[in-house]
Formats: structure tokens, C-alpha cells, sequence
């Protein structure tokens, strides 16, 4: 049996720096945090499919973040790494309601 989803209050949208990761555990999964520079909030498991390495401390550009450890560059959007390389990593819907942000898991 499947659990359901639900949406889970994470923290105040000011709390979270712009184009810096925030690591946030639910349900047993990590994921990783970003406000890209537009505003909108992303959340994507906080693995890397190569290396396992954590993409909260990655560097972001644009709708990407780069993994730490082998630079890898995953979309915040989809969750594909870009080619040469492949792989894919979940991403989870955010959305902002009363300046707090909500993840689904």
C-alpha cells in the first residue's frame, strides 16, 4: 500500500536565501531546497546519480544545479541531468502559501 501524499510546511520563503540550497528532511527522504533568482522555490531528492553527491551544496544557475562533487548539471524543473551524462533524480511540487513554503511528499 502506497502512502498518500500530502503537502508539508517547510519554512518561511524569507528564510530561504536565493540560489542557495537548503537541505530538508521528510518522510525519511532528503531533498534539496533553492529560490532561484525569479522567485519561484524547486525541491529535488539531495542526491546526485553519479556520486550520491549532495545537490543542496551544488551551485545553481538558472533552473540547474551543479552537484559538489562531479559537476554535473541537473535541471531544478525536471530533474534530468544534462547530457553527456544521465541520469535523473525526483522532483517534488513546491508551492508558497501565506509567505511559508510547502513541499508534496
Amino acid at each position: 500500500m502506497t502512502a498518500a501524499l500530502e503537502w508539508k510546511k517547510i519554512m518561511k520563503l524569507a528564510d530561504l536565501p536565493k540560489q542557495i540550497g537548503k537541505e530538508v528532511h521528510l518522510k525519511g527522504k532528503s531533498i534539496a531546497l533553492f529560490q532561484l533568482s525569479n522567485g519561484e522555490v524547486r525541491a529535488i531528492a539531495n542526491s546526485c546519480p553519479n556520486q550520491n553527491g549532495p545537490l543542496a551544496e551544488g551551485i545553481v544557475s538558472g533552473e540547474y544545479v551543479f552537484c559538489p562533487l562531479d559537476d554535473w548539471k541537473i535541471s531544478l524543473v525536471t530533474g534530468e541531468v544534462q547530457k553527456p551524462d544521465d541520469g535523473c533524480v525526483e522532483v517534488y511540487e513546491t508551492q508558497i502559501k501565506d509567505d511559508y513554503i510547502y513541499i508534496m511528499v
